[in-house]
């Protein structure tokens, strides 16, 4: 299947760290999370862990997205149109918490993350745009 071709509100795309879940992401990412909600079914998440492989091939998604599920590479699943509550259906599937997930996505240890989370979150000081960090280096 070919790569969906996606206009993206570049403003959008300049925030740090963040991939705004926009109706051209919604589009790029409905079969990635058709698989991810599949993994609500018990059945499902059996036959997955059992053959990874197989299984993404019962979906149309892009090869790309395949590989970023295998890798659960966490952050590229999101780019690609990954909502996040759905990621959660795939760390929980391989025993994982959301919190787990979350602090992998951000570089951080789970205490880490759970820490910054009771303190309230990220910091908003410190840069607000890629285009800005640009000019900083």
């Amino acid at each position: 299947m070919g790569k969906p071709k996606m206009v993206l509100d570049q403003t959008y795309e300049d925030i740090p760290g963040t991939w705004i879940f926009d109706a051209q992401r919604a589009r790029l990412g409905y079969h990635l999370n058709e698989f991810l909600y599949s993994l609500m079914k018990s059945s499902n998440r059996k036959e997955f862990l059992a053959d990874e492989r197989a299984y993404l091939m019962k979906f149309k998604m892009t090869e790309e997205q395949r590989e970023a599920v295998l890798k659960r590479d966490w952050n590229r699943l999101l780019e690609l149109g990954g909502v996040s509550y759905a990621l959660a259906k795939l760390a929980f599937t391989d025993g994982k918490s959301y919190q787990w997930m979350a602090s992998r996505m951000t570089g951080m240890t789970e205490q880490a993350y759970v820490d910054m989370m009771l303190k309230g979150g990220r910091s908003p000081d410190g840069w607000r745009s890629k285009s800005e960090r640009r000019g900083k280096r």
